[in-house]
């Protein structure tokens, strides 16, 4: 295994960019600080105006259940991106972000991810590399303070976040069905900032981390019951903070999902939650604050294995994302889209394969598929958000199409994509998926042949990208989105050759979860490097501090809400 070591801190240059061909709207101090501010439109057309990123974080889900994408795309040379290279990742995640007009003054943009990026991950290359396989190369995503990849996005997104409410952005009704609301309003201040996270395990654990204790903010996460692993579990169960909440909803994860969105939509409880000073958020995938920071490490990756050697510059890469909820691998898309030289996208799953049948066959149908829960419980997903802005890119921007699917969708349960969509998504797009048993098996021979031990969902991503490389040449970069040890039943599972899902030995099943990862490291696999975070390793000691659950339905959703609220006083 080689690893590419944090890039040399040498003086800062000027970027310059170039903007593809679109309307956005300029400043004149924008265009004196050499960019463009671009601001952002929703995927199905209902806002009656553009936001700026500021206020676009904040409202998180736009009016009619719409997702935000930015107006136009900016563009990133070759050289500009390996350039890239040359500076720490909080200065390479700045740069991206001045690249997407976001409308915070440099000196501003540059402390926050200095303060994102900084003594909170544990490696100061903060997103490693890691060529585990000859010309395949794992980008490290877990060495955050939850040791889950979503703590690239959710260390930065509640910065800017409380930045924006402090200049008074935010204002307005958010999420309300047909009414754009008063952006940018001077009371937003006085306002609570309700946000409600549903997640499959990782996004809540990390949200909750990244917003706690944030003033005008506080952080609702809804977790399926029994659908995520004992880790994940203790990690919300256990969540510090005087600003958070925790409650489980019974049923799946899309059960969990589509009743917090359905939240959103509530007019009687928007009414409500307006006149005791409340407002909702979202800090979901759904969120362009949530993307934005993945895109910046594919761009990020690109440009340190070319500073290794591993690629030359210009020549393509190929990268492989274990995903459910399409946010992840959108985010490598839009990279491509900006300038980085991809080649194609595997969108790898598990046996809930609902996304590689759909770009194999341009329909997106869940009207007869079973829900299974597999050992890569955080890609247990049916109804994948992030599709919509992905189908609205490789659409043309058509956000008439766009309503008609998501209305196919919510009402049929299947919709099927135009000849055109769909030849522009197998043109970046392969798919494969990989089931249960494959995946446990591929934890054990990868560790077996390479000493590295893989958690199941990056199992499931490497199996893929070995099928779907078109050759041993083909330079692949995998995402790699958790730590082994926030999955340690499975990984126990796969290194003693149990099947998945069976029940453990009796004096296994007796351990805790931090036990039997202890177990893990010293007896099953003692030559893998990484260490368990001592966050993981301390569980054990936490109080539990929430145990609500909650029926699936928005009422009972929305009751959670409300409670939640009586007892922190507002």
């Amino acid at each position: 295994m080689r690893r590419i070591d944090a890039a040399s801190k040498l003086h800062f240059g000027v970027l310059f960019y170039t903007l593809k061909t679109g309307f956005c709207q300029i400043s004149s101090m924008h265009r004196e600080r050499g960019y463009v501010m671009i601001n952002y439109l929703d995927t199905r057309g209902l806002m009656q105006s553009t936001l700026p990123f500021s206020e676009t974080i904040v409202w998180g889900l736009a009016s009619g259940g719409g997702l935000f994408v930015p107006e136009t795309l900016p563009h990133l040379s070759v050289d500009e991106i390996v350039h890239l290279a040359t500076l720490p990742y909080a200065m390479q995640a700045a740069r991206i972000y001045r690249l997407f007009g976001v409308d915070f003054e440099d000196d501003e943009i540059d402390a926050l991810m200095n303060e994102a990026y900084g003594q909170n991950f544990a490696v100061p290359d903060i997103a490693p590399l890691v060529e585990v396989a000859p010309r395949m190369h794992l980008l490290e995503l877990w060495h955050g303070p939850t040791a889950a990849f979503k703590d690239m996005a959710l260390q930065c997104l509640p910065l800017f976040f409380s930045a924006a409410l402090s200049r008074g952005g935010g204002g307005g009704t958010p999420g309300t069905p047909g009414t754009p609301g008063t952006p940018g309003t001077p009371d937003a201040d006085d306002f609570l900032h309700l946000i409600l996270v549903a997640t499959s395990g990782d996004t809540g654990t990390a949200a909750l981390e990244g917003f706690k204790n944030r003033q005008h903010v506080a952080i609702i996460t809804y977790y399926p019951h029994d659908g995520v692993s004992d880790i994940q579990y203790r990690q919300m169960a256990t969540a510090e903070g005087n600003n958070v909440g925790v409650v489980a909803v019974q049923g799946n994860f899309d059960d969990c999902q589509n009743a917090v969105k359905a939240v959103f939509n509530d007019e009687g409880l928007a009414a409500t939650l307006n006149n005791r000073g409340v407002r909702l958020s979202s800090a979901n995938s759904i969120n362009w604050g949530r993307l934005l920071p993945q895109v910046v490490y594919y761009v990020s990756a690109y440009a340190r294995l070319v500073a290794k050697g591993a690629l030359q510059p210009g020549q393509t890469l190929d990268i492989c994302v274990p995903t459910g909820n399409f946010g992840n691998i959108l985010a490598a898309w839009y990279a491509k889209a900006i300038g980085v030289p991809v080649g194609r996208l595997y969108c790898a799953s598990n046996d809930n394969h609902v996304l590689s049948d759909f770009i194999t066959t341009g329909i997106y149908d869940i009207s007869d598929r079973p829900f299974q829960l597999t050992p890569s419980p955080s890609m247990d997903i049916l109804v994948s958000s992030n599709l919509e802005r992905q189908l609205f890119e490789l659409n043309g921007r058509n956000p008439s199409l766009i309503r008609q699917w998501m209305t196919d969708l919510r009402e049929n349960r299947c919709f099927q994509v135009d000849d055109q969509t769909f030849a522009a998504l197998n043109s970046d797009f392969r798919a494969d998926w990989v089931n249960s048993s494959e995946c446990l098996e591929t934890v054990r021979e990868v560790y077996e042949k390479y000493d590295y031990l893989l958690d199941p969902h990056t199992a499931v991503a490497f199996k893929a990208a070995e099928r779907l490389r078109p050759s041993d040449d083909t330079v692949v970069l995998i995402a790699s989105t958790a730590h082994w040890a926030k999955f340690g039943t499975d990984v126990y599972r796969a290194l003693t050759g149990m099947a998945a899902n069976s029940a453990l030995p009796d004096e296994i099943a007796n351990l805790s979860a931090a036990q039997l990862n202890t177990l893990i490291a010293e007896k099953l696999a003692p030559h893998q490097t990484a260490a368990i975070p001592a966050r993981l390793a301390n569980l054990d000691s936490k109080p539990i501090r929430f145990s609500e659950i909650s029926a699936n339905d928005t009422a009972s959703v929305a009751q959670t809400v409300l409670g939640w609220l009586d007892r922190a006083g507002y």
